[in-house]
């Protein structure tokens, strides 16, 4: 363990916690500081550092190695080196306004050398004559210029200079000075813990971490402070989410009982075996559904994994019990695909079956599975005694309208997504649910084959998709993606649309389908297209789920760099829909024009077609903090967690967190702070 931390002797590095903990310093703005004007306040803002909390919770993301240690009479000019001495005198410099020089005197047993700090006026009072310093910096024309330095010999910053998330406004040098003036405040941190869980997972002090994590001995000491506190982020959130399954324990669902004869006709009747992931979803499913405790399930799975397959399975489950199931989507181009592959399946087994959408309204009397989007939450429409409830792309509804589907019932529900996310993550982001994965695709699909090429070679993809076309296959290019309203990339959609008519694509029946048509008309488009009438289909993004055409077996994605990973994997899952042999031709601009994550992600996408693996790339390339800030509101805040190695960390915390629900005190108070704003899963 770091010196200074709890069970270890040691100097004292600052006096004893107080009885009573002062959280309002914490609170108090950036501006409080010494140093830190209007102009600087705000510069500080757009890094999210607000308060004097914020700066304590900065996060270094790495640490300076260590460089040699000299005596000041061999230093060389412009190496770094560290160097350990007496403070003989300081002064304080103001050349112009804006800028304050701070030079000490420091001496050691071979020289003296004048140490330069800038702009860090209040250092003045710190290097008063006889303080011992170690200092890191370099030997240039108007002294030693110091890049870090620790005081009294409390700890080795010099050699291990943390490195802040900087911007341009803000380099990493001012923010650590920054940072030692919060030091100043750690002692009023309220630890949240209980003393008996820091002492079973023998965890220090945090004010103690806190001081490891900006100062420490070694990379060790660093690490083992950033890991206390990932495990009181990870805590707080596992005892909100313990609470919020605790909370739902109490209310009671119909058990639904055994599977009976229709799920088994419904077995029969799928023309294809279901996968061994499928079979584990439905057996896990099957249990959930025998209790009164209501299913709150996610159920997550590649494009084409067959998770439509295991939803109509639950529903069925709760039609053979006697009660009503729906299917929810969040478009109605998702909802129509959702209601066209399973009401065949419906019709066959003799189970009414119906859409409701804004644009489609259907008689619900004696109707026993609905499928639609949120018009089936709208006042006046009765759904009847809802047995399931299956939510899909649970992440793209609002909290409100996914409560009012199980407003005043207990529904078994279960959750769908189609954007894999790593195992550990979906136990934070989703920990109040139970995960399962369909993480292999069926045997029957074969992998899409995917290629890059720069703008420059465009002219051979079309060459390739053409020859798909004159075998009398079908093909969708997608429009780049254009960050303003749905109206101009509706424009740009029409416009690209029309010049792939008149050069790449004449002579070929080109439809144009974006965000922007009238329900009817994209209905009308997409039959076309499924009906062969149409031999391409340029879309925007607007195909990213719910759309599902055999006979489409080439994709062309223009300006692909400027696309997610995430993203592109879905817009490649349109095709590979039946057994022909599919491919994806990923367009991007020149390679001088692209940044390395984007080549990065594109490259990806070439080496891999296993979403599961793809999402693990994600992480990698986005950070934690962008990932989860798309999905769940607070979650971005975790500034300690790594999601990749991590999950000891994560399952402790679960652990501990089930005797936490009811603990009063500041930990109580951090998971109400942290879940104030955040969505239930349902």
């Amino acid at each position: 363990m770091p010196r200074g931390f709890a069970g270890e002797e040691g100097p004292e590095v600052w006096p004893r916690l107080r009885a009573s903990p002062r959280p309002d310093a914490l609170e108090q703005p950036v501006s409080s500081l010494r140093s830190v004007g209007p102009a600087l306040s705000k510069r500080l803002g757009k890094l999210g550092l607000r308060t004097v909390g914020d700066l304590l919770r900065h996060r270094p993301h790495r640490y300076e190695a260590a460089v040699p240690e000299r005596r000041i009479a061999d230093l060389m000019a412009g190496e770094e080196a560290a160097i350990a001495g007496e403070v003989r005198g300081v002064s304080v410099r103001r050349p112009r306004r804006n800028l304050a020089i701070v030079q000490a005197r420091v001496a050691d047993e071979s020289d003296e050398i004048t140490a330069v700090w800038f702009n860090q006026a209040w250092l003045q009072e710190k290097l008063q004559p006889g303080t011992r310093v170690r200092l890191r910096g370099k030997l240039e024309r108007n002294g030693f210029q110091v890049r870090s330095y620790d005081l009294n010999g409390v700890s080795a910053t010099a050699d291990f200079a943390p490195v802040y998330p900087a911007s341009e406004e803000v380099t990493p040098k001012r923010l650590r000075g920054l940072v030692e003036l919060a030091l100043d405040h750690a002692r009023d941190l309220p630890d949240p813990l209980p003393a008996g869980l820091k002492a079973a997972e023998r965890l220090p002090l945090l004010p103690d971490a806190l001081l490891a994590l900006h100062r420490p001995r070694s990379l060790e000491d660093g690490e083992e402070a950033r890991r206390r506190l990932a495990f009181d982020e990870l805590l707080v959130l596992q005892v909100g989410l313990a609470r919020a399954r605790a909370g739902r324990e109490q209310a009671r669902a119909r058990p639904l009982g055994e599977a009976g004869d229709l799920v088994a006709r419904y077995r029969e009747l799928l023309p294809f075996e279901l996968t061994l992931d499928q079979e584990q979803a439905i057996a896990e499913i099957d249990r959930d559904l025998g209790g009164e405790a209501p299913m709150q399930r996610l159920l997550q799975g590649d494009v084409g994994s067959g998770k439509t397959v295991v939803a109509l399975y639950a529903l069925l489950r709760a039609v053979e019990a006697g009660f009503a199931g729906a299917l929810m989507a969040p478009t109605e181009t998702l909802a129509e695909q959702h209601f066209l592959t399973i009401e065949p399946w419906c019709a066959e087994l003799g189970v009414r079956a119906a859409l409701l959408t804004g644009s489609v309204k259907s008689e619900l009397e004696g109707v026993q599975i609905v499928v639609g989007t949120h018009a089936m939450i709208q006042e006046g429409v009765d759904l009847g005694e809802l047995g399931v409830a299956v939510v899909d792309e649970q992440h793209r509804f609002g909290v409100e309208q996914r409560r009012a589907l199980v407003e005043g019932r207990a529904p078994h529900v279960l959750h769908m997504t189609a954007t894999p996310i790593p195992r550990t993550l979906a136990l934070t982001l989703y920990g109040d649910l139970s995960v399962t994965e369909i993480a292999h695709l069926p045997a029957s699909r074969k992998p899409i084959v995917t290629s890059w090429v720069t703008a420059e070679r465009s002219s051979a993809a079309y060459t390739r998709l053409r020859k798909h076309l004159d075998a009398r296959r079908q093909a969708y290019v997608v429009c780049p993606l254009i960050e303003e309203s749905g109206t101009s990339m509706a424009r740009a959609a029409e416009a690209e649309a029309e010049r792939l008519r008149r050069a790449e694509l004449k002579g070929y029946r080109v439809g144009l389908l974006h965000g922007r048509l009238r329900p009817a008309e994209r209905r009308k488009l997409m039959a076309r297209f499924k009906a062969g009438e149409l031999d391409v289909l340029v879309a925007t993004t607007v195909i990213e789920v719910g759309v599902d055409v055999p006979n489409a077996t080439i994709m062309i994605v223009q300006e692909a760099d400027r696309f997610g990973l995430a993203q592109l994997h879905q817009l490649r899952g349109r095709v590979g829909r039946g057994a022909e042999q599919s491919y994806c031709l990923l367009i991007s601009r020149a390679h001088e024009e692209l940044t390395d994550d984007a080549k990065a992600r594109l490259q990806a996408l070439v080496d891999s077609t296993d979403g599961f693996e793809l999402a693990e790339k994600d992480l990698e390339l986005r950070g934690e903090g962008q990932l989860l800030g798309t999905r769940q509101s607070g979650l971005s805040d975790l500034r300690f967690v790594h999601w990749r190695r991590d999950r000891p960390l994560l399952e402790r915390a679960r652990a501990a967190a089930e005797g936490l629900v009811d603990y009063e005190g500041p930990l109580a108070e951090e998971v109400d702070r942290a879940f104030a704003d955040r969505e239930p899963a349902v």
